[in-house]
């Protein structure tokens, strides 16, 4: 068998073919089937992107009317997960209830009939429809309210922050977290994606699928990431900080949250458009002023480090939108993966098509051929 180099997180390395999402790191393109993300930005729904990652093409209207129709009518969740989410300590993080509220999904619909296109369908459908139940449903429940159920008249964005809380939201909000789930809704092959296509190659339900990428998300290094830029944000404090602050990161060389990216090295195109997008809500709604501490970061650090292709990546202005629009910081990952769901099922989808269980092998670097000690003979084998 031929030895192949090893790197460190398979970096370089491909996993898969696939033709659902596309990155140039070194020009900043990130393309949804082909269509660049800025067109989807401007032009789009969440439903329908999520419509074209899964099935490959754009809706037609009377397609996209019934998709939409159907997740509107799923939102509901079973009372039985409602009460089990009772349960959950209201310390817990956000992330780990919606793994166990998605994984729990399992046991009430797994049938497993991957050969069947409706139940492909239905699977999609109730998780794109109630992953944001979920993590509406725990948000209340943690403050000791009771969960809002799903308003029949509103679209899937103003409906989610409607259930967040408790109030119809303005239209410009609505419309901004709608771009926002498009932004996050696939990102080619990232730890959360890979994730998800080794646990679907095993031909395990859509449920568990999406419960192990909602795991692989929640850490720090990827979706959680954005909470760490608002962190860092409230550590600095002004202004006038940021130049001690990342000189002393620097000096230290530990990681500036919410820079550098595994496969961009221009500034990531989706931070460019969530940019814009958090100075829509400041005009509207009200100046933040840790936005005036993220542009003097964006532009010491580019200075520092934009020889090296360290820029901005989405995480970095993420934070500040779902921050104007009302949403708990411990709460942006949860918002990541309902938007990512769409990416994760697609590449389930995907995956089905052409299935072969993951396998890889490793680089052995331990001991050979041991003996086994006694256990009587132990210590004084330790001893010596």
């Amino acid at each position: 068998m031929m030895v192949c180099e090893y790197r460190p997180g398979l970096e370089g390395i491909p996993a898969a073919q696939s033709a659902i999402s596309n990155v140039d790191g070194q020009k900043g393109i990130l393309e949804y089937r082909g269509i660049p993300i800025e067109e989807l930005a401007s032009k789009s729904t969440f439903l329908e992107t999520a419509y074209l990652l899964i099935w490959g093409k754009l809706p037609t209207s009377e397609e996209l009317t019934v998709f939409e129709h159907e997740v509107r009518q799923n939102r509901p969740i079973k009372y039985r997960i409602r009460d089990m989410m009772k349960c959950f300590p209201e310390s817990g993080h956000p992330m780990d209830a919606l793994q166990a509220s998605a994984a729990a999904l399992g046991l009430f619909y797994s049938r497993r009939d991957l050969d069947n296109p409706a139940y492909i369908r239905d699977a999609v459908v109730r998780l794109l429809a109630n992953i944001p139940t979920m993590v509406a449903t725990f948000q209340l429940m943690r403050c000791g309210d009771d969960a809002v159920r799903p308003h029949s008249e509103l679209d899937y964005a103003a409906n989610f922050l409607y259930m967040l809380n408790e109030e119809i939201p303005d239209p410009l909000a609505a419309r901004i977290f709608d771009v926002c789930l498009i932004l996050h809704a696939e990102h080619t092959m990232n730890a959360s994606t890979f994730s998800a296509r080794v646990t679907a190659s095993t031909l395990t339900d859509p449920y568990a699928v999406v419960a192990s990428a909602v795991g692989t998300l929640g850490g720090p290094l990827h979706g959680g990431a954005n909470e760490e830029v608002i962190q860092m944000l409230e550590d600095i404090g002004s202004v006038e900080n940021v130049r001690p602050y990342i000189e002393d990161r620097l000096q230290r060389k530990a990681k500036i949250m919410g820079f550098g990216h595994r496969v961009y090295k221009v500034k990531d195109p989706r931070a460019t458009i969530l940019q814009k997008l958090a100075e829509q809500l400041f005009a509207k709604f009200g100046h933040d002023k840790y936005y005036d501490i993220a542009q003097e970061i964006e532009t010491f650090v580019g200075q520092k480090l934009g020889h090296k292709g360290v820029y901005p990546n989405v995480d970095f202005y993420s934070g500040l939108v779902y921050r104007k629009l009302g949403i708990p910081t411990d709460f942006f990952t949860p918002i990541f993966a309902i938007a990512r769901v769409a990416g994760w099922l697609a590449h389930w989808k995907e995956q089905l098509g052409e299935n072969r269980i993951f396998r890889p092998t490793q680089v052995y670097n331990g001991k050979q051929n041991v003996p086994y000690i006694p256990i009587e003979q132990r210590r004084a084998a330790l001893d010596c």
